[in-house]
C-alpha cells in the first residue's frame, strides 16, 4: 500500500541533496516526530552541508552548526542555558552522521551521556564519510570498498567489524536506545517521539543509504534500508532502560539472504562466495543475538 506524506515544515524542499537521498528522508522522518519546541545541534557532515548553502536555509527550526566533533557539547550547552532560563519545554536534539559519532565525535558524546543529560542524539549511519571522499569510519561494514579500503586484487575492501555503536550507548546507561533505517519511515517518527517522552539521554541510529557512496541507484535507498533489516544485518531494535523490549527484522519477519542486499550495491559487487558467508554469518549471529 503506498502511503502519501505531506511536506514538513521543519525540514523544507530546496535542499542540494543527490536525489533519491537516504539522508534526507530519514531526517524527513525524524521532523515528522518533532513539535515546533525544538533546538537542533548539528555536526558537520553531508546533513548540515546539503541544507544550509549559505545564504539559504532548509531549516525550519532553530538550528546550529557546531564542528564535526563537538556537537554533542554544543548541545549541553544549549540545555544548560535553557535551563537558566527555567525552560523545561524546549527539546535539544544532536544530529550527526556516523563519522562524527563513532569516530571524531565520541569522546564528547560519552561525556554527555555520562551526564544523564536529556538529550536526544540522532546519528544517521551512511556506514562512510560521505561528505568530504566516501572514505572508511567506525562504521564502515566489513567487504565493504571505500575510497580508503578499496577492493582490489589483494583487499576485500574494508576488513573491520562494523563498531557496537549502540551497545556504547547501553554501556553508557542511555535509557532509550533504537535503531532503524531509512526503509521505515514510520518506525522512525514513532522512535523520535517514544525517545523525546523519555527523561534523560536517549540514542537514535538510522542507517541511511548513500546513493554515491553504496554505489546504488536514484531510486534504491528505501529498497536498500528495507533489505539491511529483512536480512538482520541491521535489525529493527528499541531499547528501554537497558533491556531489549523490540526487535524485528520485517513487519513480516521475513528473513532474506544477505547476497540480496548486497548484489546491488557497487561497494560490494567484488566479493566472492567466502566473504559473503562471513557476513551472512554476521547477520545470523544477529538473529540470536536479538531473538529475531
Amino acid at each position: 500500500m503506498t502511503k502519501k506524506i505531506k511536506n514538513n515544515k521543519f525540514l523544507s524542499p530546496g535542499h542540494n541533496a543527490c536525489a533519491g537521498c537516504g539522508q534526507l528522508s530519514a531526517a524527513q522522518a525524524v521532523m515528522r516526530g518533532l513539535n515546533k519546541d525544538v533546538i537542533i545541534a548539528n555536526a558537520t557532515g553531508c546533513l548540515e552541508v546539503t541544507t544550509t548553502a549559505y545564504p539559504q536555509s532548509s531549516w525550519g527550526l532553530p538550528w546550529i552548526h557546531s564542528l564535526f566533533e563537538n556537537a554533542a557539547a554544543v548541545a549541553s550547552g544549549i540545555l544548560a542555558a535553557l535551563a537558566q532560563k527555567g525552560d523545561t519545554k524546549t527539546k535539544v536534539i544532536v544530529q550527526a552522521g556516523d563519522g562524527g559519532t563513532y569516530d571524531i565525535g565520541l569522546g564528547l558524546i560519552s561525556g554527555m551521556w555520562e551526564r544523564g543529560e536529556n538529550i536526544l542524539y540522532v546519528c544517521y549511519d551512511t556506514e562512510a564519510y560521505s561528505n568530504t571522499g566516501i572514505q572508511a569510519s567506525g562504521a564502515t561494514p566489513y567487504g565493504a570498498s571505500t575510497t580508503t579500503t578499496p577492493d582490489g586484487n589483494a583487499s576485500v575492501g574494508s576488513t573491520q567489524r562494523k563498531k557496537d555503536m549502540l551497545a556504547i550507548a547501553l554501556a553508557h546507561g542511555v535509557n532509550y536506545a533504537a535503531q532503524s533505517t531509512a526503509g521505515f519511515p514510520d518506525d522512525i517518527t514513532a522512535k523520535v517521539k517514544a525517545a523525546l517522552a523519555v527523561d534523560g539521554p536517549s540514542y537514535l541510529q538510522i542507517l541511511a543509504p548513500c546513493i554515491p557512496g553504496w554505489k546504488i541507484n536514484n531510486d534504491e535507498a528505501v529498497l536498500m534500508g528495507k533489505l539491511a533489516v529483512a536480512t538482520g544485518l541491521y535489525p529493527l531494535l528499541e531499547y528501554r532502560n537497558g533491556k531489549l523490549s523490540a526487535s524485528s527484522i520485517t513487519v513480516a519477519s521475513r528473513k532474506v539472504a544477505v547476497s540480496e542486499y548486497l548484489k546491488n550495491q557497487g561497494r560490494f559487487r567484488h566479493l566472492k562466495n567466502k566473504e559473503i558467508k562471513i557476513i551472512q554469518k554476521l547477520a545470523d549471529d544477529n538473529l540470536k543475538k536479538y531473538r529475531l
